[in-house]
């Protein structure tokens, strides 16, 4: 699973840009890898803490956690980003299923 969290907060010009752009990114993903994207949409607003880090820049979109950028999102780094961390998702499954079958 593949978390992609989008800090911004109601009535934000660039953030609904920026959920635009991650719907179209995901919308092109293949059916399985989109089916294992988890796509949370969280306000400043309603988190102390979040506005304390973020309110001076967002939209902010992490990717499982980690900060991939702030105020304007680009499709093509997205679209890397996640072709990235799918492919090493894939390898940690054909690795892990490798080590499987060496198993006595």
């Amino acid at each position: 699973m593949i978390a992609l969290t989008l800090i911004g907060k109601p009535d934000c010009h660039l953030c609904d840009v920026a959920s635009d752009v991650i719907d179209a990114v995901v919308a092109e993903l293949p059916d399985a890898l989109a089916e294992d994207m988890e796509i949370t949409e969280l306000s400043i607003l309603d988190d102390p803490a979040l506005y304390e880090k973020y309110w001076e820049k967002i939209p902010v979109l992490l990717i499982d956690g980690e900060l991939h950028g702030h105020w304007r999102i680009s499709p093509e780094r997205l679209r890397e980003a996640l072709a990235e961390k799918a492919g090493g998702a894939e390898d940690k499954g054909r690795a892990a299923d490798a080590a499987e079958g060496e198993k006595p």
